[in-house]
């Protein structure tokens, strides 16, 4: 009886050391895997990131663009006093995309001869714009209309937002984007303050492509 006591003892030290054992590889096993894991969870998060930088680089530059458009035929150039040469006829040509006209010339200093935008606050902020082939000159009589000239000059101006709402760099998580005017090269590494016609990303990382953020 004392013989089996003992050899049943030995038996369950044995199973509870191969218990152990299995419990040490498979949690080993999981480490391994939670391990090799991580990389692929970081450089889901960095594509995310990237993704959101291009797409908000894109609508940047498209609303940049966009301002830009609305300023064909606002001002003359070198002007920084309020004209409204919307309501001017003339043959100016524009974008048909364009649909209305920048009305307020004092934004623009004699520096920014482009009339790209002055600072990103400007599309953020909003421009007075009034909406194009409108005349000031057209008086009773003329057509069909029945508007005097000064019923036009009293249309209420209105105010055009180019972008929701300031642009923050995915990959920094500030706004601290790398400006560059019309006339300035691409390397340039300080914002002359003329006015904005591009931005860049202020990281100094390298993307998962192998390029550099700033580069895009």
């Amino acid at each position: 009886m004392l013989d089996g006591l003992v050899k049943n003892v030995r038996r369950s030290g044995s199973a509870s050391g191969f218990w152990l054992f299995e419990l040490i590889v498979t949690l080993s096993v999981l480490a391994i895997l939670v391990v090799g894991t991580i990389p692929l969870s970081q450089n889901a998060v960095k594509r995310q990131k990237e993704l959101k930088l291009r797409e908000t680089l894109r609508q940047v530059r498209a609303s940049i663009d966009e301002f830009k458009r609305d300023t064909i035929g606002s001002c003359p150039q070198g002007s920084i006093s309020q004209v409204q040469t919307s309501r001017v006829g003339g043959n100016v040509p524009t974008d048909p995309r364009s649909r209305v006209v920048i009305d307020d010339c004092t934004i623009f200093d004699t520096q920014n001869l482009d009339r790209f935008p002055p600072t990103l606050e400007t599309l953020v902020d909003g421009v007075k714009v009034r909406e194009r082939g409108m005349s000031s000159i057209a008086g009773a009589g003329l057509g069909d209309s029945k508007l005097q000239a000064t019923d036009l000059n009293q249309i209420d101006e209105l105010t055009k937002i180019y972008l929701r709402r300031m642009p923050v760099d995915p990959i920094t998580g500030e706004s601290d984007w790398k400006l560059r005017s019309s006339y300035q090269t691409g390397d340039d590494d300080s914002w002359d303050n003329i006015n904005v016609f591009d931005l860049r990303s202020a990281s100094t990382e390298t993307a998962l492509d192998g390029t550099k953020y700033s580069d895009w």
